[in-house]
């Protein structure tokens, strides 16, 4: 239930702006991490959804990127190219084409999630650990809620 009516509306305690806007610096904040690396942001976030199992399929990383397909397709073809990430067509419906991280994506992976864990940790130094906790309560039920009608 929102306590604010459209005549009262403040962009400063808007759910939605306050998520975007968090959303937006983190990922500029993040761009250092990525300097020195041979992906981006959004390739890692790819190879972290391999890494977790978000995304057999170029269709499903899609979705769960919440990227269109040409351009994930675009992603993959770099991430390939660079030997990071293996496709390969599924035995039992050659329609399907796998997705899987290579030994050189896992380390690549893992070195820059310890960067950006490395960052976060950082940012939320002055948090209480409960309140980080509780935060992240409040996103997954925020997530899963959005989830429903996704």
């Amino acid at each position: 239930m929102s306590s604010t009516t459209y005549d009262s509306f403040d962009p400063e305690r808007s759910v939605g702006y306050l998520t975007k806007r968090v959303f937006q610096l983190a990922r500029i904040g993040l761009e250092p991490v990525f300097a020195d690396e041979e992906v981006t942001h959004i390739q890692w976030s790819a190879l972290m959804a391999l890494h977790h199992g978000l995304g057999g399929t170029a269709a499903e990383l899609a979705r769960h990127l919440c990227h269109d397909t040409g351009a994930t397709t675009r992603i993959l073809d770099t991430l390939e190219e660079r030997g990071l990430v293996e496709r390969a067509r599924s035995t039992t419906d050659r329609r399907v084409v796998r997705l899987s991280l290579t030994d050189a994506g896992r380390i690549v992976t893992d070195r820059c999630k310890e960067k950006v864990m490395d960052r976060w940790d950082g940012w939320l130094a002055d948090w209480p650990g409960e309140d980080v906790a509780r935060f992240v309560g409040y996103l997954l039920r925020l997530r899963n809620t959005l989830e429903t009608f996704a």
